[in-house]
């Protein structure tokens, strides 16, 4: 948590901070591409599970549809929205736990999450290049050529 000055700094790590897509008097904004894929794609997951239930969120997403936001952009909302919640959930953990050197509970400098990968094996080794090929192929006989020689066999 120590990497992240702020909510602003976590929404843009995990790709939930909204870019400035405005034209003219049209004010926009669109979904970053930046950020951590996979929380991303986890933020996603939630937001849509959310707008399934019954829940807050449904409410929110509705609000946002209501106030004349396109699906994309209350979506877009609803995941800032639960960027924020987890960057609150994270501070308090941080905060209120015994917290170690990797900022988890638990880690140490001695435990298998900070030491180097373990050797690799013969069998997690990439394959071999094919060998090259000695002589050129053989070049294959052309339609005429097939056509003339069955003629004059036939």
């Amino acid at each position: 948590m120590a990497r992240f000055a702020d909510r602003n700094r976590f929404a843009s790590w995990t790709g939930t901070a909204p870019l400035d897509a405005s034209s003219g008097e049209q004010i926009r904004h669109r979904l970053s591409r930046a950020g951590n894929r996979k929380i991303n794609h986890m933020l996603r997951m939630a937001a849509l599970s959310q707008i399934r239930l019954d829940t807050d969120g449904r409410a929110y997403y509705r609000r946002q549809r209501a106030a004349g936001k396109t699906h994309l952009e209350a979506l877009r909302c609803l995941k800032r929205r639960i960027s924020d919640a987890v960057y609150r959930q994270l501070q308090h953990d941080a905060a209120h736990a015994d917290a170690s050197p990797g900022g988890h509970c638990g880690a140490s400098l001695t435990s298998s999450a900070v030491d180097f990968h373990p050797l690799i094996d013969t069998s997690d080794q990439p394959l071999p290049d094919p060998p090259q090929r000695r002589y050129a192929p053989t070049p294959r006989p052309r339609k005429r050529q097939l056509a003339g020689r069955l003629e004059s066999t036939g």
